[in-house]
């Protein structure tokens, strides 16, 4: 069966949501150095929150692009792992993330030159 993404119900169009997720991205390209610890992708990736973290790695590992190994320590320790499938997507990863930080400069213009653009139309309004 094809799938076709511009189509209402292409289930692939709720991979895309998760995947196009920013913190999903963040997950993703991190774990492309390698397994990482429940804990550690919380203190890597500023501003995310455990709960937040946990939802992306549960559709994620639902989805599987992530693995999930417990070991019996105690406290339980978690590690999460790309799959085949989450290394073949995070290798597309990377340069999105690098595009945005390197062109970010161009982008905050843009967004300045439309602020000043709508204030003055709310002015003139």
């Amino acid at each position: 069966m094809g799938y076709d993404v511009y189509s209402a119900d292409c289930p692939a169009r709720a991979v895309l949501d998760h995947v196009s997720d920013k913190w999903a991205l963040l997950v993703l390209h991190r774990l492309g150095d390698g397994p990482v610890r429940f804990n550690a992708l919380r203190r890597e990736i500023h501003g995310l929150s455990q709960k937040v973290l946990s939802q992306v790695l549960k559709r994620l590992e639902r989805d599987g692009l992530v693995s999930r190994q417990v070991f019996p320590t105690v406290p339980v320790t978690v590690e999460y792992a790309l799959t085949g499938l989450g290394e073949c997507l995070t290798a597309n990863v990377g340069p999105l993330l690098r595009w945005a930080e390197s062109n970010m400069g161009e982008i905050r213009a843009a967004q300045a030159a439309q602020a000043a653009y709508d204030a003055r139309s709310a002015e003139a309004a």
